[in-house]
């Protein structure tokens, strides 16, 4: 049977029943008496080593342990352990002269103060220069869509004071990787051992990469001997993964894949699913609900060629907080995809 750990009243009185029976004639009872404080003293000592037991209790286990001690769990069964954040990475579009030099580490800043920094030399030609940058922060933060304003942080002769990103966006940055995704990896790697490629393992090899939080495998897609592996990304502003993304995913695999597997990295093709509802009542709380709701049934439920049940969607819309009544009419069946096809967020029109 599992073990009650004694609260610290329980334990004061047992230390006080102890001293009274030790001691026949005492009351270690009363308020004020030396035996009093002493069975207090002694308890509370006894209370925190309880709570000390219980902690490191927790702390050994790795579904329940802690962060640091997570850490050390995950360092002794995985090979890539906590995931660090990653930089963000893309080019930007200078102007200027021709024949103007944009030197290697030239600093470009956001307006929100994030700053990145050429990799390597650039020089304008027909007005304009596209150089590769790194992110000079790591995580999400680094990411920025197309066409997003920078600024020079140090003129430059020649050049404006203003670049954009490039059309290819600036990609790839991820925040370090949380506890319960690396809990998640780390069990599965207990339950799931390496198998010399199996399914999952090819699953847990992408999942090892730097802001991939979801993969899935598919033998033989191709024809035998052939392994295709998808993923996505759902902390970024798109979960659809870009091109250097999946070749980031392809490289780490690579290395590690059976040399007789033929391996084909890929991204999911996004379908939008879009919503037609009125709800009751119609303001703005119930709105942002509603959505939140679809947005977490697709993230838990969506995956390439994967349903997504009306009966699943309608549930969502229900339980949304405030809901009281609503009526869909789009969509109005199961939502299914081909293969290679995923389920997107799309929009939602309010009736």
């Amino acid at each position: 049977m599992p073990f009650n750990r004694p609260t610290l009243d329980t334990l004061i009185k047992r230390n006080q029943a102890d001293i009274e029976a030790s001691l026949p004639g005492t009351d270690a009872k009363l308020r004020r008496s030396n035996l009093s404080v002493i069975s207090k003293i002694i308890s509370a000592g006894a209370h925190g080593l309880y709570g000390y037991l219980a902690y490191i209790a927790e702390q050994v286990l790795p579904d329940t342990s802690e962060k640091a001690y997570l850490d050390r769990h995950a360092g002794i069964w995985l090979l890539q352990p906590r995931k660090a954040a990653a930089y963000a990475i893309g080019q930007v579009v200078f102007t200027g002269a021709n024949g103007t030099l944009i030197e290697a580490g030239t600093v470009v800043v956001r307006a929100d103060g994030i700053e990145y920094a050429t990799d390597a030399d650039a020089t304008v030609a027909l007005g304009q220069a596209i150089a590769n940058v790194t992110a000079l922060t790591a995580g999400q933060i680094g990411n920025a869509v197309a066409g997003t304003a920078l600024s020079i942080t140090s003129p430059i002769a020649g050049v404006t004071g203003n670049a954009t990103v490039h059309t290819t966006a600036l990609t790839n940055g991820s925040d370090e990787e949380d506890d319960n995704s690396l809990r998640t990896r780390l069990l599965a790697r207990i339950q799931q051992p390496p198998h010399g490629g199996a399914d999952y393992d090819y699953i847990n090899w992408a999942l090892e990469v730097s802001g991939v939080t979801r993969a899935w495998v598919y033998p033989q897609e191709l024809g035998l001997g052939t392994v295709t592996v998808r993923f996505v990304r759902d902390n970024d502003a798109s979960i659809i993964p870009d091109a250097a993304e999946v070749t980031a995913v392809y490289d780490y695999i690579e290395a590690r894949r059976p040399v007789t597997a033929n391996l084909t990295v890929v991204a999911p093709v996004a379908v939008p699913l879009n919503f037609t509802i009125a709800a009751t009542p119609n303001t703005a709380a119930v709105k942002a609900a509603i959505e939140a709701e679809l947005r977490d049934l697709i993230t838990r439920e969506s995956q390439p060629a994967g349903t997504i049940l009306l009966s699943h969607i309608r549930e969502a819309v229900s339980i949304a907080a405030g809901e009281n009544n609503y009526v869909m009419t789009a969509p109005a069946a199961d939502v299914t995809n081909t293969t290679g096809n995923m389920t997107t967020f799309g929009v939602i029109t309010w009736a």
